[in-house]
């Protein structure tokens, strides 16, 4: 940890950390154009992010830490070159990352819609996946060709594939417990806090279901220049936060 980054660190509460974190990583773009250069230069400075951020989210114990990598409307709204470069630098990240993980003791795991991606792809995030899968500390997970929409989607086409296989509709009863098992995220709890980077005002289709309670703290911050010292001031910010769930403040009869 850095000296700034330990001067935050010591102003946290240690009590008070957030269990799960998840990014909205964006602003690699814009980064890029602001220096006349391609984009491309912009995803590959963000590469540089990720390492920073998901050492410092491991050094502090946070463990949870989910990163939205690659949405499915990535597939329909960006070149063809470039959605190729993405997935040879995701091929590269996860080949040069996995020595900093197991350093950091951090258990590497995805969600989003894996088998559509290409099969090289999926073959190296399984390499990585199993180089880290006995670590015990932070639980990375990136999302990779992930969309809220379409795992809702896929979630229900699950209950449904379930209950025909159990004698059918007649004693279903759909419930939040229920579809929450059948999410992609069914091993993890909902994130409390969503950052998003580069000033954007909204969650771009990540962690719908899941975000119903969380914080949300924006950053003008393009993703490329954000760092560790980003992520702990965000938990700063966290830790003024009132979390409420529906309920009531605390010393007040109503509902703010």
């Amino acid at each position: 940890m850095s000296r700034k980054e330990a001067e935050i660190f010591e102003r946290l509460d240690p009590e008070r950390l957030p269990k799960h974190i998840a990014i909205i990583m964006d602003g690699n773009g814009r980064w890029a154009h602001r220096r006349h250069l391609p984009r491309i230069a912009g995803h590959k400075a963000g590469a540089e992010s990720v390492r920073s951020t998901v050492e410092t989210a491991a050094r502090c114990g946070i463990p949870w830490l989910t990163l939205y990598a690659f949405s499915v409307e990535n597939w329909k709204r960006r070149p063809k070159t470039e959605t190729t470069f993405l997935m040879q630098l995701l091929r590269s990240y996860l080949k040069n990352e996995v020595p900093t993980l197991n350093k950091n003791n951090i258990r590497l795991q995805y969600i989003g819609r894996k088998h559509e991606l290409p099969p090289e792809v999926q073959d190296r995030m399984d390499w990585a996946q199993d180089a880290t899968s006995k670590n015990t500390g932070t639980v990375l997970t990136l999302a990779l060709n992930y969309g809220a929409r379409t795992e809702l989607a896929d979630a229900f086409s699950s209950i449904v594939r379930q209950a025909m296989s159990n004698g059918g509709f007649e004693h279903l009863q759909i419930d939040e417990e229920m579809i929450g098992k059948h999410l992609y995220t069914a091993n993890l709890p909902d994130p409390d806090l969503i950052i998003r980077t580069s000033g954007e005002m909204r969650l771009s289709n990540f962690l719908l279901w899941q975000s119903a309670y969380a914080e949300i703290y924006v950053t003008q911050t393009l993703w490329p220049d954000f760092r560790g010292t980003n992520l702990l001031e965000s938990i700063a910010e966290f830790q003024k936060r009132e979390r409420r769930y529906g309920g009531l403040v605390a010393n007040h009869s109503q509902p703010a």
